[in-house]
């Protein structure tokens, strides 16, 4: 796994040990990067089950202003901190351990506004993934433009309107699915 372009394109990134993560695939992460075009210079950026990091280090590579990197896991934290030391990222980043619903309430508190929301939860806890979308829409940490990027398993369909975010687009990729929510 590297990142893909930017500042850091090339640095090779460490994934968490053991089977409790799903890293996303280069070519997958290529494609996302792809569709979202040119990533606004002053965005903020949360990525919420962050795993190794790669997303929201992608996101700062391509030039986003800050990432927020949340995961509960003791492994993913101490990995996202290596690959954000590694990539010399660690300056425009935040990293909280944390359950991410806690850290939804926990940020609003103070008083932040993301710009893109990468959720990457445990595929097949679809509850899991819809408590957090409906803690999005009690406690809003996003901007009028926010757009919400989830990664899962292709076999959930989301609905194209849920929790007052607007399906923009959806892409398969073999057993993943990624799909791109909006608000109006």
């Amino acid at each position: 796994m590297r990142v893909i372009s930017g500042l850091r394109k090339g640095h090779r990134l460490n994934t968490p040990k053991g089977s409790d993560t799903r890293p996303t695939e280069d070519k997958i992460k290529e494609s996302l990067f792809n569709i979202l075009g040119h990533i606004q210079i002053d965005s903020v950026v949360l990525d919420l089950f962050g795993g190794s990091g790669s997303i929201g280090i992608e996101f700062l590579s391509r030039g986003a202003k800050e990432c927020y990197f949340v995961d509960s896991s003791t492994k993913s934290i101490s990995t996202i901190k290596e690959n954000l030391i590694h990539t010399k990222l660690m300056e425009s980043a935040t990293v909280i351990k944390s359950d991410a619903i806690k850290a939804i309430k926990h940020l609003n508190n103070k008083k932040l506004e993301f710009d893109y929301i990468y959720l990457d939860p445990p595929y097949r806890h679809s509850d899991l993934l819809f408590g957090v979308l409906s803690t999005l829409k009690e406690y809003p940490i996003f901007s009028d433009n926010v757009l919400l990027i989830i990664e899962h398993e292709s076999e959930l369909i989301l609905e194209d309107n849920i929790f007052d975010f607007n399906k923009v687009d959806e892409r398969r990729y073999g057993s993943k699915r990624i799909t791109f929510l909006g608000r109006d």
